[in-house]
């Protein structure tokens, strides 16, 4: 009999449902972000990979963030409050994307320093969900950032610091034949060390396995 599971969830588990997803702030500056609270999951990834739409997957709002035709349109770090129906409650952040070109030295630098300071100081985060095109594979931006984040957030059990998890995501899944996701998953996790979740906005598969993932994150 053919399984009714949603692709990439193993039998016996829990589908995750969103009771409220709203927009709670953004900001430019670590200075300006809301006080640490619920743990946080921050979406990094190169411009145009596909962030905003994975996040409106991932609660299930079609509107909550903003979509765009055109590189660079994050300029801020949005944080928007999740609650789960179970009540646990998180903050997902959408970081600016990195790799478009027609920034100006600048823009990048300061967006360079403004991630930096919250990967690195923000005592909320507890994972970075870094999104890859499954069609590009895994480019030099994307490894220089999950090395940073690695290197910089081990954690410390001795003193109670929890570590910041990497979940590797390739998206735009549903763009590549069925015959060729795997190998290109394969690839991945033999060109990293980590194991990808493959995802598609469009036909919600893999939305089920990250939520495990993030859970597991964030404890």
């Amino acid at each position: 009999m053919e399984s009714s599971l949603p692709a990439g969830v193993t039998k016996g588990a829990h589908r995750v449902r969103v009771a409220s997803a709203e927009f709670e702030a953004g900001a430019t500056r670590l200075a300006s972000l809301p006080e640490a609270g619920a743990p946080e999951v921050a979406f990094s990834g190169r411009s145009n990979v596909g962030k905003s739409s994975l996040m409106n997957a991932l609660v299930e709002r079609s509107g909550l963030v903003r979509t765009s035709s055109t590189p660079g349109c994050t300029r801020a770090l949005n944080l928007f409050a999740i609650t789960l129906d179970d009540g646990t409650a998180y903050r997902m952040v959408d970081l600016p994307g990195y790799g478009y070109a027609k920034l100006s030295k600048a823009e990048k630098a300061t967006w360079g320093r403004m991630i930096e300071s919250y990967l690195t100081e923000r005592t909320s985060l507890r994972a970075v969900v870094l999104l890859v095109d499954i069609r590009r594979g895994f480019e030099e931006d994307d490894g220089q950032l999950a090395e940073f984040v690695e290197s910089s957030r081990p954690g410390d059990v001795a003193a109670g610091v929890p570590r910041v998890d990497v979940i590797l995501v390739a998206t735009k899944l549903d763009k590549l034949p069925l015959h060729k996701r795997k190998p290109a998953l394969a690839a991945f996790k033999r060109d990293t060390g980590l194991t990808p979740i493959g995802f598609s906005a469009v036909t919600g598969e893999g939305r089920d396995a990250l939520w495990v993932r993030i859970r597991r994150a964030a404890g």
